[in-house]
């Protein structure tokens, strides 16, 4: 089946490294890839001495670079499979992304992030950030900037068993086929005993992931979920973090800007953010 995966760039080295890393993981796999670009004039302070036909010539000079940035990576491509295409707008990037996405049948969008202080930190930008809240008709897969691809044998897909799991894992299963990833399921015990719903939530995901590698490790609380589940990736050398962003979820504590800024999600690992299917 051939995927459609939306690469957002704004020319950066960490939206290439993104794009490297997709396109190493979708290597053996037919693929359509879309090069999106979003052009905007920023230079508020400047705007006044700024000629429209100066902001002509810089909007075609980003749509050219675009294309050349497009042939560049058809070129290097080795796996027949695969296809290129370009998607250039004025809009903004949120509402472009959601427009492609209806538009091609997009299966994934993938992203890299800014970089942090540290070597081995990322913070997500505004922007990421902002669309992983917001795009609710696929997943979208954060790369961490400067990242090497490594092949995912294990994935990590912290729950707390409060819900049913049913279509919402279909995009983590479909990652793990691609290079036969293990799915490590994460459970911290926030009490001790599990609810009679979450037993039955458990037995159902066991159920879902029969044919898949799967195993489910438990955690203590200790601290925060943020600091459990960093702790987890680091000790468990896991190479993708996988989670399904529920509304209420305690995935949004890592989105939220106070969060972002006192913890700014510590890890050197892409992060696959799946929508609640509604």
């Amino acid at each position: 089946m051939r995927q459609h995966i939306l690469l957002p760039t704004d020319f950066s080295d960490n939206a290439m490294t993104a794009i490297k890393y997709t396109l190493k993981l979708y290597a053996n796999e037919p693929c359509t890839f879309y090069f999106l670009h979003t052009w905007s004039f920023a230079n508020e302070t400047s705007r006044t001495y700024i000629t429209s036909k100066f902001i002509d010539i810089k909007k075609e000079e980003a749509k050219q670079h675009l294309i050349d940035l497009k042939d560049k990576i058809a070129s290097e491509s080795t796996n027949p499979g695969h296809k290129f295409e370009t998607v250039y707008s004025t809009e903004s990037l949120l509402k472009t992304i959601e427009n492609t996405i209806k538009e091609f049948n997009i299966n994934l969008v993938v992203m890299g992030t800014r970089g942090a202080s540290g070597a081995k930190e990322f913070i997500f930008g505004s922007n990421t950030v902002n669309i992983i809240i917001k795009i609710r008709l696929c997943p979208v897969l954060v790369i961490p900037d400067g990242y090497d691809f490594v092949k995912p044998e294990k994935i990590a897909f912290p729950t707390d068993f409060n819900r049913f799991y049913g279509d919402e894992l279909q995009p983590l299963l479909q990652l793990t086929q691609l290079h036969n990833s293990k799915i490590r399921v994460l459970h911290i015990n926030v009490k001790e005993n599990l609810s009679e719903k979450q037993n039955y939530n458990l037995a159902m995901l066991k159920a879902y992931l029969e044919d898949c590698p799967s195993c489910v490790d438990w955690k203590p609380n200790f601290g925060t979920k943020e600091q459990t589940i960093t702790d987890y990736i680091n000790d468990n050398d896991i190479n993708i973090l996988a989670m399904i962003n529920y509304e209420h979820s305690f995935i949004e504590n890592f989105l939220k800007e106070p969060v972002i800024q006192k913890i700014g999600f510590h890890t050197i690992i892409p992060f696959l953010v799946i929508p609640e299917f509604k």
